[in-house]
Protein backbone atom coordinates (compact mmCIF):
# COMPACT_ATOMS: atom_id res chain seq x y z
CA UNK A 1 0.00 0.00 0.00
CA UNK A 2 1.45 3.24 -1.13
CA UNK A 3 1.43 5.80 1.50
CA UNK A 4 1.08 10.02 0.76
CA UNK A 5 1.37 12.21 3.73
CA UNK A 6 -0.75 15.64 2.70
CA UNK A 7 0.31 18.65 3.41
CA UNK A 8 -0.20 22.39 2.59
CA UNK A 9 3.64 22.11 1.41
CA UNK A 10 4.35 21.47 -2.39
CA UNK A 11 7.88 20.67 -1.28
CA UNK A 12 6.57 17.75 0.73
CA UNK A 13 4.20 16.63 -2.06
CA UNK A 14 7.40 16.47 -4.19
CA UNK A 15 9.20 14.79 -1.57
CA UNK A 16 6.92 11.87 -1.54
CA UNK A 17 6.29 11.11 -4.94
CA UNK A 18 9.57 10.98 -6.27
CA UNK A 19 12.24 9.09 -4.61
CA UNK A 20 14.54 10.55 -1.86
CA UNK A 21 18.04 10.30 -1.81
CA UNK A 22 19.75 11.50 1.38
CA UNK A 23 22.72 13.74 0.55
CA UNK A 24 24.45 12.76 3.58
CA UNK A 25 24.29 8.90 3.56
CA UNK A 26 22.47 8.25 0.33
CA UNK A 27 19.63 6.47 1.46
CA UNK A 28 16.87 6.19 -1.45
CA UNK A 29 13.88 6.62 0.99
CA UNK A 30 11.04 3.71 0.41
CA UNK A 31 7.39 4.29 0.25
CA UNK A 32 6.34 2.33 3.72
CA UNK A 33 9.47 4.70 5.72
CA UNK A 34 7.35 5.87 8.73
CA UNK A 35 9.96 8.65 9.09
CA UNK A 36 8.16 12.61 8.47
CA UNK A 37 9.09 13.33 4.53
CA UNK A 38 11.53 16.00 5.81
CA UNK A 39 13.69 13.68 7.48
CA UNK A 40 15.78 10.60 6.51
CA UNK A 41 14.83 7.16 7.56
CA UNK A 42 18.37 6.04 7.75
CA UNK A 43 20.53 8.68 9.47
CA UNK A 44 17.99 10.81 11.13
CA UNK A 45 19.06 14.07 9.34
CA UNK A 46 16.65 16.90 7.94
CA UNK A 47 17.51 17.15 4.44
CA UNK A 48 16.94 21.05 3.85
CA UNK A 49 19.24 22.03 7.27
CA UNK A 50 22.08 19.36 5.84
CA UNK A 51 21.25 20.79 2.37
CA UNK A 52 21.72 24.46 3.66
CA UNK A 53 24.87 23.94 6.09
CA UNK A 54 26.70 22.00 2.87
CA UNK A 55 26.14 25.36 0.96
CA UNK A 56 26.78 27.83 3.53
CA UNK A 57 30.10 25.81 3.53
CA UNK A 58 30.80 25.38 0.14
CA UNK A 59 34.23 26.97 -0.89
CA UNK A 60 33.34 27.13 -4.17
CA UNK A 61 30.51 29.47 -3.68
CA UNK A 62 30.54 32.95 -5.25
CA UNK A 63 30.16 35.30 -2.74
CA UNK A 64 33.07 33.34 -0.50
CA UNK A 65 35.33 33.32 -3.23
CA UNK A 66 35.15 37.07 -4.14
CA UNK A 67 35.55 37.46 -0.38
CA UNK A 68 38.34 35.20 -0.72
CA UNK A 69 40.02 36.80 -3.76
CA UNK A 70 40.04 40.33 -2.17
CA UNK A 71 41.26 39.11 1.11
CA UNK A 72 44.12 37.41 -0.77
CA UNK A 73 44.81 40.14 -3.21
CA UNK A 74 45.31 42.27 0.11
CA UNK A 75 47.89 39.94 1.57
CA UNK A 76 49.36 40.20 -1.43
CA UNK A 77 49.72 44.11 -1.93
CA UNK A 78 50.65 43.88 1.47
CA UNK A 79 53.52 41.63 0.81
CA UNK A 80 54.69 43.41 -2.04
CA UNK A 81 54.35 46.92 -0.34
CA UNK A 82 56.64 45.53 2.76
CA UNK A 83 59.23 44.05 -0.03
CA UNK A 84 60.09 46.77 -1.66
CA UNK A 85 60.67 49.15 1.41
CA UNK A 86 62.66 46.65 2.64
CA UNK A 87 64.84 46.60 -0.26
CA UNK A 88 64.47 50.46 -0.60
CA UNK A 89 65.83 50.41 3.34
CA UNK A 90 68.52 48.00 2.01
CA UNK A 91 70.03 50.31 -0.39
CA UNK A 92 69.86 53.65 1.37
CA UNK A 93 70.91 51.63 4.20
CA UNK A 94 73.83 50.57 2.19
CA UNK A 95 74.89 54.13 0.45
CA UNK A 96 74.79 55.65 4.13
CA UNK A 97 77.42 52.67 5.02
CA UNK A 98 79.68 53.75 2.15
CA UNK A 99 79.34 57.31 2.57
CA UNK A 100 79.55 57.51 6.39
CA UNK A 101 82.90 55.62 5.51
CA UNK A 102 84.24 57.67 3.21
CA UNK A 103 83.67 60.67 5.49
CA UNK A 104 84.87 59.03 8.41
CA UNK A 105 88.60 58.85 6.90
CA UNK A 106 89.03 62.79 6.58
CA UNK A 107 91.06 61.82 3.54
CA UNK A 108 89.84 64.91 1.20
CA UNK A 109 87.67 67.78 2.38
CA UNK A 110 83.89 66.90 3.21
CA UNK A 111 81.63 68.43 0.65
CA UNK A 112 78.53 70.32 1.86
CA UNK A 113 75.90 72.23 0.13
CA UNK A 114 73.63 74.33 1.25
CA UNK A 115 70.20 74.64 -0.08
CA UNK A 116 68.34 78.08 0.96
CA UNK A 117 64.68 77.99 1.78
CA UNK A 118 61.98 80.43 2.88
CA UNK A 119 60.52 78.83 6.15
CA UNK A 120 57.93 81.48 6.93
CA UNK A 121 57.06 82.86 3.54
CA UNK A 122 57.84 86.32 4.19
CA UNK A 123 59.66 88.92 1.87
CA UNK A 124 62.12 89.48 4.78
CA UNK A 125 63.61 85.78 4.47
CA UNK A 126 63.04 86.20 0.77
CA UNK A 127 65.40 88.86 0.58
CA UNK A 128 68.05 87.49 2.90
CA UNK A 129 68.13 84.30 1.03
CA UNK A 130 68.67 86.53 -2.49
CA UNK A 131 71.50 87.90 -0.40
CA UNK A 132 73.34 85.13 0.76
CA UNK A 133 77.11 84.34 -0.36
CA UNK A 134 79.11 81.31 0.45
CA UNK A 135 81.10 83.81 2.17
CA UNK A 136 78.79 83.69 5.22
CA UNK A 137 79.89 80.56 5.82
CA UNK A 138 83.23 81.07 6.39
CA UNK A 139 83.60 81.34 10.17
CA UNK A 140 82.36 77.58 10.11
CA UNK A 141 84.89 76.59 8.22
CA UNK A 142 87.72 78.48 9.90
CA UNK A 143 86.57 77.05 13.13
CA UNK A 144 86.42 72.88 12.10
CA UNK A 145 89.97 73.99 10.46
CA UNK A 146 91.06 75.18 13.58
CA UNK A 147 89.44 72.30 16.23
CA UNK A 148 90.60 69.78 13.55
CA UNK A 149 93.90 70.66 14.30
CA UNK A 150 93.94 70.24 17.54
CA UNK A 151 93.08 66.64 16.64
CA UNK A 152 96.34 66.06 14.07
CA UNK A 153 93.67 66.03 11.21
CA UNK A 154 95.53 68.57 8.65
CA UNK A 155 93.56 68.63 6.20
CA UNK A 156 93.77 72.60 4.69
CA UNK A 157 90.03 72.73 4.92
CA UNK A 158 88.04 69.83 6.55
CA UNK A 159 84.91 70.92 5.22
CA UNK A 160 83.64 72.88 2.02
CA UNK A 161 80.69 74.98 1.96
CA UNK A 162 79.00 75.35 -0.84
CA UNK A 163 75.50 77.71 -1.41
CA UNK A 164 73.26 75.57 -4.40
CA UNK A 165 69.67 77.90 -5.35
CA UNK A 166 67.22 78.12 -3.32
CA UNK A 167 64.21 75.44 -2.62
CA UNK A 168 60.78 76.34 -3.12
CA UNK A 169 59.20 73.85 -0.60
CA UNK A 170 59.11 72.75 2.72
CA UNK A 171 60.29 69.41 3.56
CA UNK A 172 58.48 66.43 5.39
CA UNK A 173 58.09 67.39 8.94
CA UNK A 174 59.47 64.65 11.65
CA UNK A 175 56.86 62.68 13.23
CA UNK A 176 55.87 64.15 16.83
CA UNK A 177 54.98 60.81 18.77
CA UNK A 178 58.72 59.20 18.27
CA UNK A 179 57.22 55.98 16.80
CA UNK A 180 59.85 53.76 16.04
CA UNK A 181 58.29 52.99 11.88
CA UNK A 182 56.84 56.62 11.32
CA UNK A 183 60.61 57.69 11.73
CA UNK A 184 61.82 55.39 9.62
CA UNK A 185 59.04 56.20 7.41
CA UNK A 186 59.64 59.67 7.44
CA UNK A 187 63.62 59.39 7.45
CA UNK A 188 62.83 57.87 3.70
CA UNK A 189 60.86 60.34 2.48
CA UNK A 190 62.84 63.21 3.32
CA UNK A 191 65.55 61.33 1.77
CA UNK A 192 63.23 60.73 -1.50
CA UNK A 193 62.28 64.60 -0.94
CA UNK A 194 66.38 65.96 -0.99
CA UNK A 195 67.14 63.78 -3.85
CA UNK A 196 64.48 65.66 -6.25
CA UNK A 197 65.59 69.03 -4.69
CA UNK A 198 69.38 68.12 -5.14
CA UNK A 199 69.40 70.29 -8.19
CA UNK A 200 73.37 71.85 -7.11
CA UNK A 201 75.29 72.10 -10.30
CA UNK A 202 78.63 70.53 -9.44
CA UNK A 203 80.35 68.08 -7.83
CA UNK A 204 77.73 65.56 -5.89
CA UNK A 205 77.88 66.67 -2.01
CA UNK A 206 78.08 64.45 0.86
CA UNK A 207 75.89 66.28 3.34
CA UNK A 208 72.96 68.21 1.85
CA UNK A 209 72.07 71.13 4.66
CA UNK A 210 68.46 72.27 4.11
CA UNK A 211 68.61 75.83 5.60
CA UNK A 212 64.78 76.96 6.54
CA UNK A 213 65.11 81.13 7.37
CA UNK A 214 62.49 82.80 8.81
CA UNK A 215 62.04 86.56 9.65
CA UNK A 216 63.36 86.77 13.43
CA UNK A 217 60.34 89.50 14.36
CA UNK A 218 57.28 86.85 13.89
CA UNK A 219 59.49 84.12 14.76
CA UNK A 220 61.25 85.01 17.51
CA UNK A 221 61.83 81.27 18.68
CA UNK A 222 62.46 78.51 16.31
CA UNK A 223 61.63 74.94 16.53
CA UNK A 224 64.10 72.17 16.89
CA UNK A 225 66.55 71.38 13.73
CA UNK A 226 67.00 68.18 13.04
CA UNK A 227 70.34 66.66 11.31
CA UNK A 228 70.33 62.69 9.71
CA UNK A 229 73.11 60.61 10.03
CA UNK A 230 71.37 58.14 7.98
CA UNK A 231 71.40 60.18 4.86
CA UNK A 232 73.76 62.56 5.70
CA UNK A 233 71.04 65.15 5.86
CA UNK A 234 70.39 68.78 7.71
CA UNK A 235 66.99 70.45 8.01
CA UNK A 236 68.33 73.39 9.67
CA UNK A 237 66.24 76.22 11.33
CA UNK A 238 67.86 79.71 11.57
CA UNK A 239 66.82 83.30 11.11
CA UNK A 240 66.90 85.78 7.61
CA UNK A 241 68.47 88.67 9.97
CA UNK A 242 72.30 89.63 9.45
CA UNK A 243 72.60 90.31 13.30
CA UNK A 244 72.08 86.90 13.91
CA UNK A 245 74.42 85.32 11.68
CA UNK A 246 76.58 83.71 14.52
CA UNK A 247 74.22 82.35 16.14
CA UNK A 248 73.13 80.48 12.79
CA UNK A 249 76.62 79.92 12.66
CA UNK A 250 76.32 77.98 15.78
CA UNK A 251 73.44 76.18 15.20
CA UNK A 252 74.52 75.18 11.85
CA UNK A 253 77.67 73.60 12.53
CA UNK A 254 76.05 71.62 15.37
CA UNK A 255 73.26 69.91 13.25
CA UNK A 256 76.03 69.18 10.53
CA UNK A 257 78.02 67.39 13.12
CA UNK A 258 75.42 65.32 13.85
CA UNK A 259 75.17 64.22 10.38
CA UNK A 260 78.60 63.25 10.53
CA UNK A 261 77.54 60.90 14.04
CA UNK A 262 78.25 63.13 16.95
CA UNK A 263 75.46 63.16 19.43
CA UNK A 264 73.90 65.56 21.63
CA UNK A 265 75.75 66.62 24.67
CA UNK A 266 73.00 68.67 26.81
CA UNK A 267 70.07 67.30 29.11
CA UNK A 268 67.41 67.33 26.45
CA UNK A 269 64.99 68.63 29.79
CA UNK A 270 67.06 71.17 31.43
CA UNK A 271 69.48 72.28 28.61
CA UNK A 272 71.99 72.05 31.20
CA UNK A 273 75.56 70.77 29.15
CA UNK A 274 76.31 67.23 30.67
CA UNK A 275 79.85 66.94 32.65
CA UNK A 276 82.24 66.28 31.32
CA UNK A 277 81.68 65.22 27.52
CA UNK A 278 79.57 68.56 26.87
CA UNK A 279 82.30 70.90 29.00
CA UNK A 280 84.52 72.69 27.02
CA UNK A 281 86.94 72.20 29.66
CA UNK A 282 85.79 69.66 32.34
CA UNK A 283 89.73 69.82 34.02
CA UNK A 284 89.65 73.25 34.63
CA UNK A 285 89.31 74.44 38.15
CA UNK A 286 87.30 76.04 39.89
CA UNK A 287 85.29 73.96 37.21
CA UNK A 288 82.57 76.50 36.74
CA UNK A 289 81.80 79.36 35.18
CA UNK A 290 82.98 77.94 31.98
CA UNK A 291 84.52 79.96 29.21
CA UNK A 292 83.28 78.38 26.10
CA UNK A 293 80.43 75.94 24.71
CA UNK A 294 81.46 72.59 23.80
CA UNK A 295 79.65 72.79 20.05
CA UNK A 296 77.04 69.57 20.74
CA UNK A 297 76.12 71.36 24.29
CA UNK A 298 75.87 74.29 22.66
CA UNK A 299 75.53 76.78 25.72
CA UNK A 300 78.51 77.88 27.96
CA UNK A 301 77.78 76.12 31.97
CA UNK A 302 77.80 79.17 34.60
CA UNK A 303 76.20 77.34 37.35
CA UNK A 304 74.70 74.09 37.74
CA UNK A 305 71.23 75.39 36.75
CA UNK A 306 72.53 77.99 33.97
CA UNK A 307 73.90 78.21 31.36
CA UNK A 308 73.92 80.05 28.23
CA UNK A 309 75.07 80.67 24.32
CA UNK A 310 77.73 81.64 23.42
CA UNK A 311 78.24 84.98 21.08
CA UNK A 312 79.64 83.04 18.63
CA UNK A 313 82.07 80.22 17.16
CA UNK A 314 85.15 82.10 18.61
CA UNK A 315 83.69 80.89 21.97
CA UNK A 316 83.09 77.07 20.80
CA UNK A 317 85.19 73.73 20.57
CA UNK A 318 84.97 69.97 19.86
CA UNK A 319 85.17 68.11 22.84
CA UNK A 320 87.20 64.68 22.76
CA UNK A 321 83.96 62.88 22.43
CA UNK A 322 82.55 64.62 19.49
CA UNK A 323 85.90 64.18 17.75
CA UNK A 324 85.88 60.82 18.46
CA UNK A 325 82.65 60.32 17.24
CA UNK A 326 83.02 62.25 13.88
CA UNK A 327 86.17 60.31 12.72
CA UNK A 328 88.57 63.10 14.37
CA UNK A 329 90.05 60.98 17.18
CA UNK A 330 90.74 57.26 16.98
CA UNK A 331 90.28 55.19 19.74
Amino acid sequence: MRILVRTNSDTCKATMEQPQHCPKCHYVRRPDDIAPPWQCPHCGIAYAKFAGATSAGDDTSPAKDTASGKSKGGIRFKTVRILILTVVLILVGADAVLTKLRTASWDHSLRIVVYPINGDGSETAARYIAGLQESQFDAIEQLTRQQALRYHITLDQPIAIALAKPVSDIPPLPPRDGNPFQIMWWSLKLRLWAFHRDQYDGPTPEVRAFTLYYDPKTHPVLEHSTGLEKGMIGVIRLFASAQMAPQNDIVMLHELLHTLGATDKYDLSTDQPIYPDGYAEPDLQPRLPQRAAEIMAGRIPLTNNRAEMPDSLADVVVGPKTAREIGWLKE
